[in-house]
C-alpha cells in the first residue's frame, strides 16, 4: 500500500522537463563548445609564451617579432599590401590556386579510387605509378611544368592536382575494400544488381574514407601552393611570404603564415560540415 505514493512521487519527478534527456543536438553543442573553449585556451597561451619569450630578450625582435607586434601590423597589410601588390589580390588568386586544383584532384581521384578498390587488374596497373610519385617532392615538378605550360596560372594547378592526387586516391581505395562483407552478401541476397551494390553499399561506406582524404588533401593542396608560388608566381600568398623574406620583413612573413593557416583551417571546415551533411544526415 506504501508503495503507490513512491510510485506517484517517481513518476510526477520524470514527467518533468529539467529531467528529461538532453536531445542529441543540445548534447553535440555541448560537446562543440567545449572543443572550441578548449583550442581558444590552447592558443592563448601559445600567444602567451611567445609574447613572454620575445618580451625576455630570448629572441631579437627582427628574428621573431612579437604576437601583438604582428597583430598590429595587420591593418598596414591590409590597406597597403606589400611589394606594390594587394593582400586582397594576393588572397583571392591563392584561393583559387588551391580552389581549382583541390577539386580537379577529387573529381579525378575519388573515380580512379572507387575502381581500383573493385577492379583488380586495375589496381594493379595503377598502383605501382601511384606509389613512384608519392615520394617525389613537389618543387622536383616545377621545372618540368613550367617547360611544358609555361609560367601561368596551368602549372600551379596541375602542381596542387598532381600533389593531391594520391592522398585522394588511396583514401578511396581504403574506404572500398574496408567496406563490411555482410553488407554486400545481404545486398546479394535481396537480389541487388552488381551497380546498385556499388551505388548503394560500396559507395556509402567508402563515404567516410573518401572525406577523411579531402580533409588531409587540402593541407596538401596549400603546401604545393606555397611551393609554386615560391618559384614562378608574381602574386599569392605563397609569394607574399617569398618576398618578404628576400627582404627580411619578418613581421610580413608571419601574418603571411597565419593567413594562409587560417583560410587552410577555413576550407577544412567546410569539408567537415560537408560530411556531417552527407555522412550522417545521409545516412
Amino acid at each position: 500500500m506504501n508503495s503507490t505514493p513512491n510510485n506517484e512521487r517517481r513518476a510526477t519527478a520524470s514527467a518533468r522537463p529539467d529531467a528529461s534527456p538532453r536531445s542529441p543536438g543540445l548534447t553535440f553543442l555541448a560537446r562543440f563548445r567545449k572543443r572550441r573553449l578548449v583550442a581558444v585556451f590552447t592558443i592563448l597561451l601559445l600567444l602567451i609564451a611567445w609574447q613572454i619569450a620575445v618580451s625576455a630578450g630570448t629572441f631579437a625582435s627582427y628574428v621573431l617579432p612579437g604576437p601583438l607586434t604582428v597583430l598590429r601590423q595587420f591593418p598596414q597589410l591590409i590597406a597597403h599590401g606589400f611589394a606594390r601588390q594587394s593582400l586582397g589580390t594576393d588572397i583571392v588568386v591563392s584561393v583559387f590556386r588551391v580552389a581549382v586544383g583541390f577539386a580537379g584532384a577529387v573529381l579525378i581521384g575519388v573515380p580512379i579510387g572507387l575502381l581500383m578498390g573493385r577492379v583488380e587488374l586495375l589496381f594493379d596497373a595503377i598502383d605501382p605509378l601511384l606509389q613512384f610519385g608519392r615520394p617525389i617532392p613537389p618543387l622536383a615538378y616545377i621545372p618540368l611544368l613550367i617547360v611544358w605550360f609555361g609560367i601561368g596560372e596551368l602549372p600551379k594547378i596541375l602542381l596542387i592536382l598532381v600533389g593531391t592526387l594520391p592522398v585522394i586516391i588511396i583514401n578511396t581505395i581504403l574506404g572500398v575494400r574496408t567496406t563490411p562483407p555482410q553488407r554486400i552478401r545481404v545486398a546479394q541476397c535481396l537480389g541487388a544488381t552488381p551497380f546498385q551494390i556499388f551505388s548503394y553499399v560500396i559507395f556509402p561506406s567508402a563515404l567516410p574514407a573518401i572525406f577523411t582524404a579531402m580533409k588531409v588533401g587540402i593541407g596538401f593542396a596549400w603546401t604545393y601552393l606555397v611551393a609554386a608560388e615560391l618559384v614562378a608566381a608574381d602574386s599569392g600568398l605563397g609569394w607574399l611570404v617569398w618576398q618578404a623574406g628576400q627582404q627580411i620583413q619578418v613581421t610580413i612573413i608571419m601574418q603571411g603564415i597565419i593567413i594562409i593557416g587560417l583560410l587552410g583551417y577555413g576550407m577544412e571546415l567546410c569539408i567537415r560540415a560537408l560530411e556531417r551533411t552527407v555522412v550522417r544526415g545521409g545516412g
